[in-house]
């Protein structure tokens, strides 16, 4: 089964790191069967707490996706996704 990963920011507190992990983060896309299905496109929060934007990422398992996210490369670059900003990552298992 897919896994997916939906990532919601939640408030950004640092815009130049967070800049650079958008400038970083697709390079680790290298080598992983990834496919980026809506990245901070319109969204409409209908229940919760408000959020800045979505991004749905699949991959052709769940450990291919932790795979991708304990790499070496992601697990550098995120550094700066943890400095700017507050984010909620949620990876699940598709049917």
């Amino acid at each position: 089964m897919k896994g997916y990963f939906v990532f919601t920011r939640e408030k950004t507190t640092d815009a130049a790191e967070l800049a650079a992990y958008m400038e970083k983060v697709r390079p680790t896309f290298a080598g992983h069967d990834v496919k980026v299905l809506a990245r901070y496109g319109n969204y409409e929060v209908l229940e919760g707490d408000a959020t800045e934007g979505v991004v749905i990422v699949e991959f052709p398992s769940v450990a291919a996706a932790k795979a991708w996210y304990d790499s070496p490369e992601y697990v550098e670059v995120r550094k700066h996704r943890f400095a700017g900003s507050a984010y909620r990552a949620i990876l699940v298992e598709g049917v």
